[in-house]
């Protein structure tokens, strides 16, 4: 196809709809987006003000808003299509939290239906029940959770997903702060027992980017989300090496690299994040596949 005008990097917010419709694209597809129960998100916004042990840095909320004014204004960059991601910290929460993140999916358009898990006996259980209650997308977070991929409770819940085929948005890497069971060997271990599984690895991997890029090229169903990479404030810290941009550019345009923001808990504009994703130069057709055709395909969005 043509290209339109050549799209210019979102300088604010305001600007990030000029940046999609540039491309030609209906606007953004964004899978690694949070929405978590009042309580739990004062919570989680408390650990982040406190630069709590995983945190790691000075992290101040950007979007501290009620849900309503951040879906508001997810709609307003254009963010068609986005998550609920939640996560648990501990046994005992995760079938409530999907209680949650499932009704406010059916009560938001643009939202897919997502759900998590955590290591414990009636796992498969509320996996299973979320499933059948339309969810989409799930998450996993090893480094809050404190457990390794290969946990034997999970084995069946993998299974599960493996051969549903509904993708599992995992923070796998050791960013911002490495635990016992993040990193690529854990995750490996866990591709090697359910090959077939749809796993989006967060924020690329970081700081094991090159790792991460391996196991996307060896594993078919396993893609990478570009969550806060390439803003000034992740570059300070973890910067993708430069020398690997050709491999990420192949796997984009192999629809393996997907847009995440991590909004609201960022500490800075989203516009950062698209703004860093068109100054790589990596082509029109690769911020098409990143910012929209490639979840398009995947959770076959119209």
């Amino acid at each position: 196809m043509t290209d339109p005008a050549r799209p210019s990097p979102p300088a604010a917010d305001e600007r990030v709809p000029e940046f999609w419709r540039a491309l030609g694209l209906p606007g953004l597809a964004d899978v690694h987006v949070h929405f978590l129960p009042p309580r739990l998100l004062r919570r989680v916004w408390a650990y982040f003000d406190a630069a709590g042990p995983l945190v790691g840095t000075e992290w101040p909320i950007r979007y501290r808003w009620s849900d309503a004014d951040r879906v508001a204004h997810l709609r307003r960059l254009g963010v068609r299509a986005f998550s609920a991601l939640a996560y648990p910290h501990r046994p005992g929460m995760a079938a409530e939290l999907n209680r949650w993140t499932l009704e406010f999916a059916r009560a938001t358009p643009g939202c897919l239906p997502s759900a998590t898990f955590f290591p414990e006996p009636d796992a498969p259980a509320y996996v299973e029940e979320a499933l059948a209650g339309g969810a989409r997308l799930f998450k996993v977070h090893v480094q809050v959770g404190g457990f390794a991929p290969t946990d034997p409770a999970l084995d069946p819940v993998w299974g599960v997903l493996a051969d549903a085929g509904v993708p599992v948005v995992v923070h796998a890497g050791h960013a911002p702060v490495g635990t016992t069971h993040t990193g690529p060997e854990p995750f490996a271990a866990l591709l090697a027992r359910h090959p077939r599984l749809s796993a989006v690895v967060a924020h690329l991997g970081a700081p094991d980017y090159r790792a991460f890029l391996d196991l996307a090229e060896a594993y078919e169903r396993v893609r990478l989300d570009t969550t806060m990479a390439f803003t000034p404030f992740f570059d300070r810290f973890v910067p993708f090496p430069t020398e690997e941009l050709p491999r990420l550019r192949e796997l984009g345009l192999a629809g393996k690299v997907l847009l995440g923001s991590d909004f609201p808990n960022i500490p800075y504009p989203y516009a950062d994040q698209v703004t860093g994703l068109a100054r790589l130069d990596l082509g029109d057709d690769w911020l098409r596949a990143v910012c929209w055709d490639s979840a398009a395909a995947l959770f076959d969005l119209t």
